[in-house]
């Protein structure tokens, strides 16, 4: 269980030298004394496009190391972290939608959403197919993901996201595809997983917002 993520003077490679220039100077993340997102809250990242959003949400998964300063879960530095403590933590602690989706095109709806399921035992059939229905793509379960439009493909890569336990979720322009009813859907069916699990999330928004409850707003 992670109880608490921190950035300690974080700041990707890229933006080296730029310390005292848009969008670093600006930033309530990059170079922060001490972030930390705790378990339980729920947290938005506004951003431009260009100033690290998903690098971020890479470096707290662990996928990219390409930054300087600290990331920290609950004290211990993730740059020591072996591979297998990092496969645990992606399977029981560490849910991560990126912005691109990777769902694999010539797979069903569900075939996608069982390669998670079948790593964490985390949902049934049923609840699978009841998540499907909410989301109104039930009758797509069937049909390659790559003949989904890029809307519907979102929310299947939404769903598969949380087919496993988390205590952070982190989410990346999660509905960047979506209107306003679907939003809403979206994001009700993300906060009652996330209450269950009382468990925090961490979301990026370059334009359209995930209509998440109470959430701390911060600026990259």
């Amino acid at each position: 269980m992670i109880e608490e993520i921190t950035l300690q003077r974080a700041l990707p490679h890229v933006f080296r030298g730029s310390e005292h220039e848009s969008p670093v100077k600006d930033s309530e993340v990059w170079l922060m004394q001490e972030l930390t997102f705790r378990r339980g809250r729920y947290y938005l990242i506004e951003a431009e496009s260009g100033t690290g959003k998903s690098s971020l949400c890479a470096f707290i998964y662990g996928s990219r190391r390409d930054y300087d300063g600290y990331i920290l879960m609950d004290g211990d530095d993730v740059r020591n972290f072996s591979i297998g403590h990092w496969c645990e933590l992606r399977r029981k602690a560490i849910a991560y939608l990126p912005q691109e989706m990777c769902l694999f095109p010539e797979l069903t709806v569900m075939e996608n959403i069982l390669i998670k399921n079948r790593l964490t035992d985390c949902k049934s059939g049923e609840e699978i197919r009841a998540m499907l229905e909410r989301l109104e793509i039930a009758h797509k379960a069937d049909v390659a993901a790559g003949r989904l439009s890029v809307g519907q493909q979102q929310r299947v890569a939404i769903i598969r996201a949380l087919c496993q336990p988390f205590d952070f979720l982190l989410i990346d322009e999660p509905v960047s595809h979506l209107d306003s009813r679907n939003n809403e859907a979206v994001a009700a069916m993300i906060d009652e997983e996330a209450r269950a699990r009382e468990a925090s999330v961490i979301a990026t928004s370059v334009g359209n917002k995930i209509m998440l409850p109470d959430y701390e707003l911060l600026r990259l």
